[in-house]
């Protein structure tokens, strides 16, 4: 699906709209990640050094509920991208009328202004219309760069893609540019690595992954139900009754289809789910009764060695463990460093292996580490992204 970028865009002396995913984690006032803000700096630098261009940018930042609610003001995040982007950072009391419009109406060129939340309106995430129109009315281009909001049909990611000449910023360009060879023809052997906690979560992406894999490395919590679903004992480990069947019919479908499934083979397990729990290691398949599967073991750990250091692609979906709990992290931790070591393509997409990535400091080391943990899921799933698909060319 090739999208329509801003290298195709003549944004002299336009009013640049761009749609950014700066819905960043803010502690008493003050940016605690600013990841996502440093993802769009390529796109936004990008349009300030064109002749005449200024910026005006557009973001939500939480869950309001009942309008503008001060805690989800963006005021916050202009205070770090102006430190990020080394100039000032305006902002508007509104994203739309008048007080929006009179912001604008003063910006020069080469400003910047970051307007206020755009779910403080109820009628973003509608994809409303009118409200979409009275975006538009802000400038003369939209760039969307919110790879992470993309898979919502908002107004301000996919209304107003219909009411301005639209283009794709640098970053959603390079999601797209990671994630579609994926599931089309990426080079082999492709490894998949999916964690978490529930296979229901993670079916449909195991599914949608199958038919181009060498190898799926099943890990974390939803391992149980497919160890189960092999007759092995799983303890008081995480299980899902219900998808047993859905587990038994995915192996066959691999074994049909001459696709390696590597499930954990030894565990580290602790008699309740407790950060402070004392881990204790199982050199068996099985569990046993009493006991939580809480992270892979180290002869699994092993066994994955040899299989990500020949991948030719990796994708990286979930972790390993409850990463989380420092006793029941080293799978994730030697997961994550084994990917970064990887001299194939590595791509890390979904919020926790992105979290663990840059818990264990392997980020800067991996080819693509996803900004969209809810879009990345679905792109993966072989979803259509509303967001993308406004902008295809």
């Amino acid at each position: 699906m090739p999208v329509r970028t801003i290298r195709e865009a003549d944004l002299t002396n336009k009013r640049v709209l761009v749609r950014v995913d700066f819905n960043v984690p803010l502690k008493e006032g003050t940016v605690t990640d600013d990841t996502r803000i440093r993802a769009a700096l390529p796109t936004l630098r990008h349009i300030l050094d064109q002749e005449g261009a200024s910026l005006i940018l557009m973001s939500h930042l939480g869950r309001p509920k009942e309008g503008p609610e001060p805690e989800f003001s963006l005021k916050p995040v202009a205070e770090r991208l102006s430190e990020l982007i080394g100039k000032p950072v305006k902002t508007a009391d509104d994203c739309i009328g008048s007080v929006a419009e009179d912001a604008v109406a003063k910006l020069s060129a080469g400003e910047i202004l970051l307007l206020e939340n755009v779910r403080f309106h109820k009628a973003e995430t509608k994809n409303d219309p009118d409200f979409a129109a009275k975006l538009a009315k802000l400038g003369d281009v939209y760039v969307n760069d919110a790879f992470g909001s993309a898979h919502r049909a908002h107004a301000s990611t996919e209304g107003l893609a219909h009411l301005l000449p639209s283009f794709a910023g640098f970053l959603l360009e390079k999601e797209v540019a990671f994630f579609e060879p994926v599931l089309k023809s990426p080079a082999k052997p492709f490894v998949a690595i999916v964690g978490g906690a529930k296979v229901s979560s993670k079916i449909a992406v195991l599914e949608s992954l199958l038919p181009n894999c060498s190898t799926l490395v099943i890990g974390g919590g939803m391992s149980y139900t497919f160890l189960k679903a092999q007759g092995h004992a799983i303890g008081n480990s995480l299980v899902e009754d219900d998808f047993i069947d859905t587990a038994k019919s995915l192996l066959a479908k691999a074994n049909e289809g001459g696709v390696s499934v590597v499930l954990p083979i030894d565990h580290t397990v602790a008699s309740e789910f407790s950060e402070t729990a004392t881990p204790e290691s199982v050199d068996s398949v099985d569990i046993p009764a009493g006991k939580i599967g809480l992270d892979i073991g180290p002869k699994s750990i092993d066994a994955l060695r040899p299989i990500i250091a020949g991948a030719k692609t990796v994708l990286w979906n979930g972790p390993m463990g409850v990463f989380e709990f420092d006793n029941f992290a080293k799978g994730t931790l030697e997961v994550a460093r084994m990917v970064a070591e990887c001299s194939g393509t590595t791509i890390v997409g979904g919020g926790d292996s992105v979290a663990a990535a840059n818990k264990f400091g392997v980020a800067d080391r991996i080819d693509h580490v996803s900004t969209g943990g809810g879009a990345s899921l679905e792109f993966l799933e072989g979803k259509v992204l509303p967001g993308i698909k406004a902008l295809e060319a």
